[in-house]
């Protein structure tokens, strides 16, 4: 098995909805749980709940079908909801601790945020190995990254998002003497041509060494996402459940593969040469 030292904590981040954050992170922990790594998934935006109720599908799935699909140690937070604000973050800082503890017996810990700004969120990527955040192709997303100025395209200011990302840099460093390293993923990919896909690549581009982060390819647009979830399953769980597989299916697969390559996980490579 793995000699990881510690769980690696991967964060996906975004304070946006709609970029597929939970189905990245749903496909990143089942990936990882099939190559045998043990996965723990904390899920903070437990009031909107898309991974938690991702990962109840699949239980259910399992429950229905007697299927044995693999699933993560799961536990979701709720946010403290007393009138003391400082009492809520003091509550919420010590209950996400308890969570790390409860898994660092993992080898990864996937993390789902809410797709706005939290205390529970920051504390979430103060403590990230990577933080992943998809990006939908479009403009609007791209103002999650940086304020545009249409007068002025090289007038860039980082957006709240991003200065809140280069505050939890400086946390971990100064906590932990680690680290973080920050992925944008180009999410929802149409495979058209599109003039304003090339320019997202070429700003986005531009932007990663001034903002600070590693710019990957993402999964293209597939409807077949929206069905899983429902089942709880992903893309790699088709052919045990008895669901041949499309040319998109595998396709996508490949997608996913490439991902995790790109993430450059600890350990993640040798795993893969190993079992080829």
């Amino acid at each position: 098995m793995s000699n990881i030292k510690k769980p690696y904590i991967i964060v996906f981040g975004n304070e946006k909805g709609g970029t597929g954050k939970s189905t990245a992170a749903m496909h990143v922990m089942i990936y990882l749980l099939r190559l045998d790594f043990k996965v723990g998934c904390i899920d903070v935006d437990a009031r909107q709940g898309t991974v938690s109720r991702y990962i109840e599908n699949r239980i259910r799935y399992n429950q229905t079908n007697k299927e044995r699909l693999p699933i993560p140690v799961h536990i979701a937070l709720q946010k403290s909801d007393s009138d003391d604000v400082k009492k809520n973050e003091q509550d919420e800082k010590e209950r996400f601790a308890q969570a790390l503890s409860d898994l660092s017996d993992c080898d990864f810990i996937v993390i789902d945020t809410p797709g706005n700004d939290t205390y529970f969120s920051r504390i979430a990527h103060s403590y990230a190995d990577t933080v992943i955040t998809p990006l939908n192709d479009s403009f609007i997303d791209l103002d999650m990254l940086v304020r545009l100025n249409s007068n002025d395209p090289n007038n860039l200011r980082p957006s709240v998002y991003s200065e809140m990302i280069w505050e939890q840099k400086k946390n971990r460093l100064m906590r932990d003497k680690q680290p973080i390293d920050w992925i944008v993923m180009r999410n929802r990919l149409t495979n058209l041509y599109a003039k304003n896909k090339e320019e997202m690549h070429k700003i986005l581009t531009a932007l990663s060494k001034r903002v600070g982060y590693r710019l990957v390819t993402g999964f293209s647009e597939r409807v077949i996402f929206r069905e899983l979830f429902v089942q709880g399953l992903t893309l790699l769980d088709l052919q045990e459940v008895g669901i041949p597989l499309s040319m998109s299916h595998i396709a996508a697969r490949q997608e996913i593969r490439a991902i995790l390559n790109m993430l450059q996980l600890p350990h993640l490579q040798q795993k893969l040469e190993t079992i080829g």
